[in-house]
């Protein structure tokens, strides 16, 4: 599944938290507390904390727009949009029997097309930051049993969702109930029902 945009910030999202960054920095300096700036723009204290100890060790600078993060493409743009291209056309042109991308399959027509060799998280990535997203099968697998789903569900499944017993009768007191009625508690070794002697 393809989103209409490429997700992430785009340039003018990026623009405009700078421009936020650097009127806090404004505040910083006409000692604002950083609860009143993250009030007044909305933002964590934590942020305005991160943007104070740059401003501190950087100045302005430091509060500039660093353009797009996350790691520099492996692939030219030309090669991202002719693997857009290629993704577009669909597997089957790529020459695979079924109608299915797997990052794999993504990956495998990196190397093959530009030399250009991704791991399948570095291939999620790069799909997700053009567009692409997982789609989920719309068909049931083939090997699915009816049958044993209906047994399952009939015979396991309220075995395991029976209530269980989450309370017992027990003694809460911190003393014992021999003590607890006033009885005294035989001296370890001596016969039950002999007085204790006085000495």
């Amino acid at each position: 599944m393809r989103y209409p945009d490429g997700g992430g910030l785009d340039a003018v999202e990026r623009a405009r938290r700078e421009r936020v960054r650097l009127a806090a920095a404004e505040m910083i300096q006409a000692g604002a507390s950083d609860r009143e700036i993250a009030k007044h723009f909305r933002v964590s204290r934590m942020s305005v904390n991160r943007w104070r100890r740059a401003l501190a060790s950087g100045g302005p600078e430091a509060l500039a727009s660093k353009g797009a993060g996350g790691a520099k493409c492996k692939l030219t743009p030309a090669q991202v949009a002719e693997l857009e291209e290629i993704l577009d056309a669909g597997p089957a042109a790529a020459g695979y029997a079924d109608q299915c991308w797997t990052l794999a399959r993504v990956a495998d027509q990196a190397w093959q097309r530009f030399g250009v060799e991704y791991t399948l998280a570095g291939m999620d990535v790069l799909l997700h930051r053009i567009g692409w997203s997982v789609q989920v099968p719309a068909r049931r697998a083939a090997e699915r049993d009816e049958d044993k789903i209906a047994r399952w569900r009939e015979d396991t499944w309220p075995v395991i969702k029976a209530p269980r017993r989450t309370w017992a009768p027990g003694w809460s007191s911190k003393t014992s109930p021999a003590r607890a009625s006033g009885r005294r508690k035989a001296a370890p070794g001596a016969a039950a029902g002999t007085p204790p002697s006085s000495g």
